[in-house]
């Protein structure tokens, strides 16, 4: 049971609050009062999901936030603070921006689905999390944008998450105007799945999780990784892509028990990974 050691819950002055519930992992942003992502939040939560990708014993990742304000995206206090550094920061920008790019590159390659758990402003790099992960349930309170462009500051990275979770001229309207979208207008744009009142987010995100959970962890690593790579490719070589995948799947151990058990009338087991 060296997992349950692993992802223990953090104590609650921590910058990334983690705490595993069977086969959920949540991971809560903790960085106030509009949690930032400084290199001190980003390290941890790329261990946390580094370790996560090791897990045996978890299935699914939650990512939420604690405080009114899901994340406000960049420490831009702390990118600022480096601009008397050698070459006027650069190093430091680079460090920074790479670092949340490994970030919503781990999450897209995480054999886990990710769920982000969204309370109030998605911001900026906090924008480009929750269009990074799996799927994404807010509150109907929640908004979300893409404000670089205000301050002369395109949002070139969270464009890469955001153009392919919105559909591409919703995706550009948020990246040309820096308006602020409400819940609604996210879920209509392919932000977010659902939209709950607040006092159900939780529930809906731990069922949500739960049913996944109980899939073959098997399938899901697959399918997950198949999803990603046929997204990019062109419709012919996307089928000639998914064929070989499913053929291969079909001949997986846990295909072979859960068509059994669908056949047998009984309750499949799952292997573990």
């Amino acid at each position: 049971m060296a997992d349950v050691v692993s992802f223990r819950k953090e104590e609650p002055g921590g910058l990334l609050l983690r705490e595993a519930k069977g086969p959920v992992l949540r991971l809560t942003l903790n960085n106030p009062p509009a949690n930032v992502l400084s290199i001190a939040l980003m390290e941890a939560l790329l261990t946390a999901l580094d370790e996560a990708a090791t897990s045996k014993e978890i299935k699914v990742v939650v990512i939420a936030a604690t405080g009114k304000l899901f994340s406000a995206g960049h420490d831009l206090k702390e990118m600022t603070q480096h601009r008397a550094d050698a070459g006027g920061g650069r190093a430091f920008f680079e460090r920074t921006i790479r670092l949340a790019a490994d970030i919503m590159l781990k999450i897209s390659k995480l054999p886990q689905a990710v769920i982000a758990e969204i309370d109030g402003l998605a911001t900026a790099a906090g924008c480009q999390l929750v269009a990074s992960c799996d799927l994404a349930i807010c509150t109907d309170t929640s908004t979300f944008c893409t404000p670089g462009v205000n301050i002369g500051l395109f949002c070139s990275t969270p464009m890469v998450a955001l153009s392919r979770a919105a559909h591409r001229k919703q995706a550009m309207e948020m990246l040309l105007t820096g308006e602020t979208i409400d819940a609604g207008t996210a879920k209509e744009f392919g932000l977010v799945n659902r939209i709950v009142p607040q006092q159900y987010l939780r529930q809906v995100v731990d069922k949500y999780a739960s049913v996944i959970a109980s899939k073959s962890p098997q399938a899901l690593k697959i399918g997950k990784e198949a999803f990603y790579r046929q997204a990019e490719m062109p419709l012919a070589e996307a089928y000639d892509f998914a064929v070989g995948v499913m053929v291969e799947n079909m001949l997986a151990r846990d295909a072979e028990e859960g068509i059994g058990a669908f056949l047998g009338k009984r309750m499949p087991e799952w292997k573990e990974e």
